[in-house]
């Protein structure tokens, strides 16, 4: 019968050796992409993205291993028209000056049918609420310089005005000039740093 120092030690063992197989990768923001779209007057989908971000991703076959973070910098939105741009920048959306960072940090990651599920805290204008995503992750691909890389991709709905973001004028017809309902998309490459 094994004595509990022995047991220990043994668990200890354990958990340095899951610890030292989970993969550690850096956003390679040249070749990811992190975008939006919303409705403009019911017509059609306003699209933008946002240039600044970073974040770390520590992967293993393990799930409860993992973990997920990022953030995003709220001033760098691009929507290809200057002035919308300000707009968005300001109190009335999401506040920059106040609020310069959008972050996300994985709370759990668990296996579905269709690759994983992401439950994460998103925090947005001060405001921060607990969403569940689909997350999609490829197998690894070494790249011509001996880099391994990976993908990690998700898309989901979020309403603005939980984060805050009311501003709105209503139209003739009942609608509204930008519709609450947001579409994410992120579509991460990772490169493997250990």
């Amino acid at each position: 019968m094994k004595s509990f120092a022995q047991l220990t030690l043994a668990a200890l063992v354990g958990l340095s050796v899951s610890t030292l197989a989970v993969d550690t990768y850096k956003i390679d923001a040249s070749h990811s992409t992190v975008q939006f779209s919303v409705k403009h007057m019911v017509l059609s989908n306003t699209r933008g993205n946002f240039g600044a971000y970073d974040g770390d991703i520590k992967w293993d076959k393990d799930p409860k291993n993992c973990s997920i973070s990022g953030s995003v910098k709220a001033e760098s939105v691009d929507t290809r028209d200057t002035k919308r741009d300000e707009h968005l920048r300001s109190a009335d959306f999401f506040d920059t000056a106040k609020f310069p960072e959008i972050t996300l940090v994985s709370k759990s990651i668990k296996r579905d049918r269709k690759g994983y599920i992401l439950t994460a805290d998103l925090t947005m204008k001060g405001v921060t609420k607990t969403v569940t995503l689909p997350l999609t992750v490829s197998e690894p691909v070494k790249d011509p310089w001996g880099n391994q890389r990976v993908n990690f991709s998700t898309q989901f709905k979020l309403n603005r005005q939980d984060y805050g973001m009311t501003w709105n004028k209503a139209l003739d017809n009942g609608g509204l000039v930008v519709g609450n309902d947001v579409t994410v998309d992120l579509d991460i490459e990772g490169v493997k740093t250990n």
